[in-house]
Formats: C-alpha cells, structure tokens, sequence
C-alpha cells in the first residue's frame, strides 16, 4: 500500500555523513588520547588525589544539590501564588548561564568581599573564602539545584490527583501521605537526577579552574589543563584525560541502564488539591524553601548587573573583539549543531535505528575538555594550534549540544511522521521537499530551542579555547578569565554583564524565532 511506511533499508546520505563527522570527532579524539596515553603506573600521587578530588566534590555536589532541591520541589508542586510559573522558568537558567559568569556572581556574594563576609564583619567575624572545595561545590549546587529540582518537579506533578483525593478521604495526614505517596516517587525519580548531575559535576573544568587549584583542590580536567599549559606534557594529559573517561563512561552507563520511573499509576488530569499541607507551619516551611532557594539563585545575578553596569563603557577593545568572537563561535556552533541534528534525527525516526540515536549521544560521557585533548594531540603536528582555535571550540561545542539537540528534536519529528508521514509517502515527498515543505514549518519550535540552547552553551563555554588559544585571542569567557586572574575586578564585572547579555540574547532571539506563527 502506497500508505504503509516501512524501515528504510539503505541509511540516509546526509544522516551518514553527520554520524561520521560526530564519530570521527569523539572516537577520533578518544584514540588520539589512548595512543598517546602511558600506562596507567605512571600516575603519580597527585595525578590520584585530582582523581579522588573529582569523585569527592562530584558526590557532595550532588548529594547537596538534590537534598536541598527536594523541599523545593515539594513546595512549589504544593503552592499556587504569583509567579510561579516565573520561577518555575527561572530554575532553567542556570543552565544557559555562562558558568565563568556564576562563578563572578558567587564571589560577589561569598567571596572574601562579597555580601555575606560584610554582614559577618558586622559581627566581628572573619571573611569567607569561597575557593577550594567548598567553593567548587557552591558553584556546582548552584548550577545543578535547579535541574535537581525540575526533575523532582515532574515526580511530583506526576502523582494523580486522585491519590490525593482518596487520602484525604481516608483521613491520612502529612506524614502518611509522605510516606504512601510521596517516598515510592522519589525512591524513583532521586537516583535518576543524582546520577545525571554526578555526570556534570565529574566533567565540570570552568568551575574548578575558577576556584579550585592547588594539590588539594585539582579536578582531573584542571589536571589536564595543567599538564597542557604548564609543563605542555601532552603524554601525561592524555593519561589523565583517559582516566576521565573511563571514569565519568562507568557512570555514564550506569546512568543510562538505570530503570525509568514506573510511575504510581495514572490519573484524569484533574488539578491536584493539597489538603495535607494547609497548616501555617507547612505554609511557613514551604515559603521558606521558596524564597531561600530563588535569593539563592537571584542575588548572584544581580550581583553581576549591579557591579556590572558602571564599567561597560570603559571596557578595553579587546574585551568586544572577544565577544565578537565569541558570537560568530556560537553562530557556528548552532548552524553546525542544526547541520548534525536533523539528519541523524530523521534517521532514527524514519529508519527505526536507535543505535544512531545512541552513538549522536555518546558525547555526554565525554568533556570538551578531553575531546580538545585528542584533536590538539591530531593537530599539533599539522597546523599552529592558536590558527584553529576558534573553528574546533565551534566544532566541539557543536558535538556537545548534540544531545540535547536529539532529545529534543527526536520525539517533535517522530510525532510529525506518525501524523503526517503516511500522506507524504503517498505524495511521494522526499528529500528536499520533505524537509521543506513537511518537517521544517512543523519542527520550527523544536529547532527554535535547539538554535537558541546550542548558542548560548556555547557563547558561554570556556573549555577547548582554553587549550588552542593564543595569549591575547580567544572569546570572551577566556578575556573574562583573564582579567579575573590578573585582578581587574571592575572590568571583569562588566566582561561577565556583557557575557550574559550576549548569551540571553542569542538564546530568546533563536527560540523566540522557532515560536513565531507556530500554533502549537
């Protein structure tokens, strides 16, 4: 029947070509670095304290960012109040914020002179320091505690009402309630978001190198980075860099097996009424949770517009000619991304090959810190690296949003096909039509988001730059850096401002493009 879609048979030309640009970078990269790599003897006792380093503030910056997202996460799936829906869409932030751009904003708060050292002098009591591991940490239960509490969010939100409805029938009080409904669920949904942001902590560089350092204090990718910089010991930065992903693919892998939510059942969709938590020490402790956890995340960004505002207008040239820089990376990066995603997206759909799907997302076992190890390794016999620097930071950036881009364009094009597919197919349309006529004017949300998340990750990255930069190139994150570490706080404010403008701007002037004239 003309209207039947079977498999495709032959793999699609441009899904293969994306695929064997995403493996060429990511298993090209691992190969250079195992090649490279000695054996695993000749780490020395430093090289296994940053081991023991990563996994420890890795542990403590998950176990803290879901403990503390789970009173959060209860409140908000409790409480109905203005704004609300503003907060909940503030929690996803972080996630597009430059993270050299949080860590100024922590300092600002935490730092030796930041708010709350002033408030405890007021006291007689002695400044905070906010490096080593308790200030990598902050930093990462700041990025990581709004995802910790989307994702308990939804467990939450995906009790039925019903449930509710029937313990209230049955007179159950708070601690039964918790204890029926409300712990099967986390048990479920807890060791899903604390191996998802174990993962991310274990591969975070601009945090470590930004308040880490030391013997002490020393991540395996700050460890890489100093076996590049420092003594250029391109052996010893591909063993650890090894070491990282044998490490962070474990988890990676126990991450992916791990079963989904069975969820508890399912419900009409009716709007869940709380009558557990009506008492004014429930009331109390829920806005209590709410306001600390959005100070939390607020003040280090106002932080950052308040000190930031002032120096704009006497920032060095060379800080706009970074983030020129920067911007056309991130243009690259996105167009790439796109280029990647939507054939590889097609072919999993239309092709049923979930293997495609898997190995488009292999990248989130790796860091683009190790992946710059591998291609400097590849490249530096061949070319100046400081020539390519900003083509591979945009190659790389765009590899890493690869996931992302998938998970969101994968399930929007499966629903495009199912209800538009078998027309097609009897029309005849494919290739170039399909796309043109079919999925783009459908997909332009999905691609919106996609365009507007890949620019701005990677606006904000400071990773691969790092290792192929010259001393005065690089985009602005590396300036922002630069001027952090030669102490020109002023001028590093207002770098950070304008950092995040550019990333906001790239982000809402993309995803609100994917939204104009889309109806649904």
């Amino acid at each position: 029947m003309a209207g039947s879609r079977r498999p495709i048979r032959r793999p699609p030309v441009p899904g293969l070509l994306a695929l064997a640009l995403v493996l060429l970078v990511t298993l090209g990269a691992l190969a250079a670095v195992a090649l490279r790599a000695e054996g695993i003897g000749s780490l020395s006792r430093s090289d296994w304290l940053a081991v023991r380093f990563t996994l420890l503030q890795a542990t403590l910056s998950a176990v803290l960012s879901v403990a503390l997202a789970i009173p959060v996460a209860r409140a908000l799936a409790r409480r109905r109040f203005a704004g609300r829906r503003a907060l909940v869409t503030l929690l996803g932030a972080p996630f597009v914020l430059p993270v050299i751009v949080a860590v100024l904003g922590l300092i600002s708060v935490f730092g030796q002179n930041g708010l709350v050292s002033r408030a405890l002098g007021l006291f007689g009591l002695p400044p905070l320091s906010i490096y080593g591991l308790h200030g990598v940490v902050l930093a990462h239960v700041f990025f990581n505690l709004p995802l910790a509490t989307r994702l308990i969010l939804q467990g939450w939100l995906a009790i039925p009402a019903e449930r509710f409805r029937l313990a209230a029938s049955l007179g159950f009080g708070p601690g039964d309630v918790a204890r029926i409904l409300e712990r099967p669920m986390l048990r479920q949904v807890v060791p899903g978001a604390f191996l998802v942001i174990f993962l991310l902590c274990l591969t975070s560089f601009a945090v470590a190198l930004t308040l880490g350092g030391g013997p002490r204090a020393t991540t395996v990718e700050l460890a890489i980075y100093q076996a590049f910089r420092f003594d250029f010991d391109l052996s010893r930065a591909a063993l650890l860099a090894l070491v990282q992903v044998l490490v962070a693919g474990s988890i990676a892998l126990v991450a992916l097996r791990l079963t989904p939510p069975d969820g508890i059942g399912a419900g009409l969709d009716r709007v869940v009424t709380r009558w557990d938590s009506t008492g004014p020490w429930s009331i109390a402790l829920d806005a209590a949770a709410i306001a600390l956890a959005g100070a939390f995340l607020l003040v280090p960004l106002a932080m950052i517009v308040l000190k930031g505002v002032a120096g704009l207008g006497s920032l060095p040239a060379s800080v706009f000619l970074a983030a020129g820089r920067s911007l056309a990376v991130a243009l690259a990066s996105m167009a790439l991304t796109l280029a990647l995603a939507l054939p590889l997206a097609a072919w999993v759909v239309r092709g049923r090959a979930r293997l495609v799907d898997a190995l488009g997302t292999m990248s989130i076992a790796l860091s683009p810190l190790v992946i710059g190890t591998g291609l400097f390794i590849l490249l530096f016999p061949l070319v100046d690296p400081a020539r390519v620097a900003l083509p591979v930071t945009a190659l790389v950036n765009a590899v890493m949003s690869l996931p992302f881009a998938l998970r969101a364009l994968v399930p929007a094009l499966g629903a495009v096909e199912a209800a538009f597919g078998p027309l097609a197919d009897g029309l005849g349309m494919n290739g170039f039509a399909r796309l043109r006529l079919l999925w783009l004017p459908r997909l332009r949300r999905p691609l919106g988001f996609v365009a507007g998340l890949s620019a701005a990750l990677s606006v904000g990255d400071l990773g691969v730059v790092t290792l192929f930069a010259s001393p005065e190139g690089g985009t602005l994150p590396l300036a922002l850096y630069r001027l952090m570490g030669a102490y020109r706080m002023d001028d590093a404010a207002a770098a950070a401002l304008l950092l995040l403008i550019c990333s906001l701007a790239v982000f809402w002037v993309f995803d609100r493009g994917g939204r104009v004239d889309a109806d649904s």
